[in-house]
């Protein structure tokens, strides 16, 4: 079969009949396996970057009350310190609103390195910042300056990193390789959260408090380099050199009023989605550690260190659950995490509130296996959602919004939520309607897997052949 090369570098097209998405090509683009591994990594690592930061802020959250807020009162430092950590979220859409549309005008290689550039940037600055003592107001003021940028920076991460993936996967093979992006996350999360704990264990509260919170911070100064080489190192993706030909110029113009009106159906579906998504990931890796502690009393070290084992649990089988995504489908499985969290939320929240290490490792960690159901999935799933020229805005647009409204808030509103009523089981019940909401996406959504995407030419990698 003759092979006919197209103007995206190692990748080639065969003009074979094969089945394609709604306005997409019948020519299959052929992929090179090396080059979609690099295009994995670099993606990953950004993600594994940002959450990185989010575990290492999270567990480290009392010592820096005391360094940017020392009023002497340890429930308002730590409730300072977590308003700068929540102000993050309140940029998360705008910075979607700037780099989505962006990554559908400019290219998405280059939107992923200026994200990469400026969430290493807020990282690093964290750990460079005076304290109160030594500057004054000026200090919490830098603080929250350097969340701001962070979080507007995150708007363009997990939309661009996904749509990234997607683009250069193979159909065949696009949730398994997309699972990793989900796996970087764990990763950097048990990596900033194990880090302090160490540190934690390691130093007084002395040397803590003047100088070691600083390490895990001035640590994203090399990652950040290293995630930016990789990214730079890459090319454009397949999808979007072919979008650029049929615009015949370098600057395809997306109106912000076309990836929002024009996609409204899929943005409420892609919202839906997202929310199932987030409001258990939040529950479990943000909240739990503090039900734990506040609401049952329990340890907190013992505490912490479940979740970083669920965390680690969840690593081990998100490649395999990406891979049976390709087999048959992203709809069973996230509807099966949908029934799931259902039906055995109560029975597991009943299981931690139990006390014993036993019984909260087996809540949590069934927890943590339907919540695998989302994150093997939705790196695929939802790029798929959208066609080739706003994919990234329209992602970027609908996953911010559903996050701030719904993930980042879900500690604040179950904790009023307990306060409210007295009852502990609050958890248990929001992520039952959280499970509902994603069951209704769930019904609405069209399969992708083994599809091309919206918009797009087949892809299959490089000496496979073509679809059948």
């Amino acid at each position: 079969m003759s092979a006919v090369p197209v103007a995206v570098p190692r990748s080639r097209t065969t003009s074979a009949s094969v089945p394609r998405a709604s306005g997409a090509s019948t020519a299959a683009t052929a992929t090179d396996p090396a080059l979609v591994r690099r295009a994995v990594k670099a993606a990953a690592l950004g993600n594994a970057m940002e959450w990185f930061d989010f575990g290492v802020y999270s567990y480290i959250a009392v010592t820096l009350g005391k360094v940017f807020f020392p009023s002497g009162n340890p429930t308002a430092q730590l409730l300072s310190t977590f308003g700068a950590f929540a102000a993050a979220f309140l940029v998360r859409p705008l910075g979607g609103m700037v780099f989505g549309p962006l990554g559908d005008r400019v290219g998405r290689q280059k939107v992923l390195a200026l994200t990469m550039i400026l969430m290493a940037a807020g990282t690093f600055a964290i750990g460079l910042i005076p304290s109160y003592a030594t500057i004054g107001v000026w200090a919490p003021v830098l603080l929250l300056a350097a969340r701001l940028v962070q979080g507007f920076s995150t708007g363009g991460e997990y939309a661009g990193a996904s749509t990234f993936i997607a683009e250069y996967a193979p159909d065949r093979r696009r949730g398994f390789l997309g699972s990793w992006l989900e796996f970087g996350t764990l990763a950097g999360y048990i990596g900033g959260a194990g880090l302090v704990t160490l540190m934690t264990a390691l130093l007084s509260e002395g040397d803590l408090t003047s100088w070691g919170w600083r390490i895990p911070f001035l640590i994203a100064g090399p990652m950040g380099i290293v995630g930016l080489y990789l990214r730079m190192r890459l090319e454009e993706t397949p999808a979007f050199a072919a979008e650029l030909e049929k615009a015949e110029t370098n600057r395809p113009k997306v109106p912000l009023r076309e990836m929002v009106a024009g996609q409204w159906r899929t943005l409420l579906l892609c919202v839906g989605l997202v929310l199932v998504f987030n409001v258990t990931d939040y529950m479990l890796l943000s909240y739990m550690p503090s039900y734990l502690t506040s609401e049952l009393k329990y340890d907190e070290t013992h505490g912490l260190l479940v979740v970083l084992g669920v965390m680690a649990l969840m690593m081990v089988v998100q490649p395999f659950a990406g891979a049976l995504t390709d087999r048959v489908g992203r709809r069973p499985v996230i509807a099966a995490g949908c029934a799931g969290f259902l039906l055995l939320s109560v029975p597991a929240l009943l299981l931690i509130r139990q006390g014993g290490l036993l019984a909260i490792a087996l809540g949590m960690g069934a927890l943590g296996l339907l919540l695998v159901c989302f994150t093997a999935s939705m790196p695929s799933a939802l790029p798929a959602l959208f066609p080739t020229r706003v994919r990234y805005g329209s992602l970027s647009i609908g996953f911010n919004v559903s996050v701030s409204l719904f993930g980042g808030t879900t500690p604040l509103v179950v904790t009023a939520l307990i306060g409210a009523t007295g009852n502990r089981m609050m958890p248990a019940y929001y992520m039952m309607a959280a499970a509902v909401v994603g069951g209704v996406a769930v019904w609405f959504m069209t399969e992708s897997a083994g599809r091309p995407l919206p918009g797009s030419a087949p892809a299959v990698e490089a000496g496979a052949g073509t679809p059948s």
